[in-house]
């Protein structure tokens, strides 16, 4: 899906799972008082509300073209992803270091743990498959791309918003996990409000990299290298194409993209010959790329043409 949110299956995994585990690690904060537990509970509880952001933002960004917006909404996507990375950042960051500064301030001795390994236990499973899914969904379009390259170059903010939540869950699982068990086998609660602010930091980690990354959609990124080299040799190939300028994209959503391109044509060709050109490397663009929805060509020929009809 790493450039298909019209079907967000890892949006949905992501907000069943995160619900059920916000209640039982809140339950589990009852029972034990940890303020680890209550800053896992808050951390899933945000993240649940951070998917909805993103549904919302799906929703609205497939909303049709009009006079106000001629491009269409797909760009609204970018900016709710941006809103998550505030979010998660300003609430998840932000209250659980709250409760880890508070916890060793006022630290309280640590209750029966049992409650707390169970849900963790049962978290570590369910963001385990919620990942999966995600992860899945990006390496359905990486192609012989790493990890790493999909993740950072792809179009998609469902897919790297919810891989980057799961990584911080999963790691906030196992940080709240350590700082329970040695809290608990020390007698020692300051380790549990120290696991507190970790998971806290790793939240703002998330959120900076999920910012930075979302960043450069909102502002108009240019479509893959891959992409634009396939366009140049799309057009170069053409037997009446001359010359082609550098190709201009930027993506207006995961799956629409805007193309401007300069072509020099052999001269002295008539506007019937030069028409047909433009349609056919209209029509292979579109057919190698469909995620090319505007193609605006400028050519000299063109208009020295139409000058000497004139």
């Amino acid at each position: 899906m790493a450039g298909h949110s019209e079907h967000p299956i890892a949006v949905y995994a992501g907000i069943t799972g995160n619900l059920l585990i916000a209640v039982a690690k809140f339950v589990a904060a009852f029972f034990s008082g940890s303020s680890a537990m209550v800053a896992e509970g808050v951390h899933s509880l945000v993240d649940t509300g951070n998917q909805c952001l993103l549904l919302l933002g799906i929703h609205r960004s497939k909303r049709p073209a009009d006079a106000k917006h001629p491009y269409g909404y797909g760009k609204e996507l970018y900016f709710w992803a941006l809103m998550v990375a505030i979010v998660l950042f300003g609430l998840g960051g932000g209250i659980s270091i709250y409760e880890g500064v508070k916890h060793i301030v006022e630290p309280r001795e640590p209750g029966d743990p049992m409650w707390s390994y169970v849900v963790l236990g049962f978290a570590f499973v369910v963001e385990g498959g919620a990942g999966y899914v995600a992860l899945r969904e990006l390496l359905k379009t990486a192609g012989e791309k790493s990890f790493w390259r999909a993740l950072r170059t792809s179009k998609d903010p469902a897919v790297f918003t919810i891989l980057g939540e799961d990584a911080a869950a999963l790691a906030g699982v196992v940080v709240a996990f350590v700082g329970i068990y040695f809290g608990h086998k020390f007698g020692n609660p300051y380790y549990d409000g120290i696991a507190s602010v970790v998971i806290g930091l790793i939240l703002g980690l998330v959120a900076v990299f999920l910012a930075y990354e979302t960043k450069g959609l909102v502002i108009g990124e240019a479509a893959d290298p891959e992409v634009v080299e396939s366009i140049r040799q799309i057009v170069a190939a053409d037997p009446l194409v001359t010359r082609i300028e550098n190709p201009m994209t930027m993506h207006f959503g995961p799956n629409q993209v805007l193309l401007n391109m300069e072509i020099t044509f052999r001269p002295s060709l008539t506007l019937a010959e030069l028409s047909a050109a433009v349609d056919r490397l209209d029509a292979k663009i579109r057919d190698k790329h469909p995620a090319i929805k505007h193609i605006f060509i400028e050519s000299a020929s063109l208009r020295e043409t139409a000058a000497t009809i004139l």
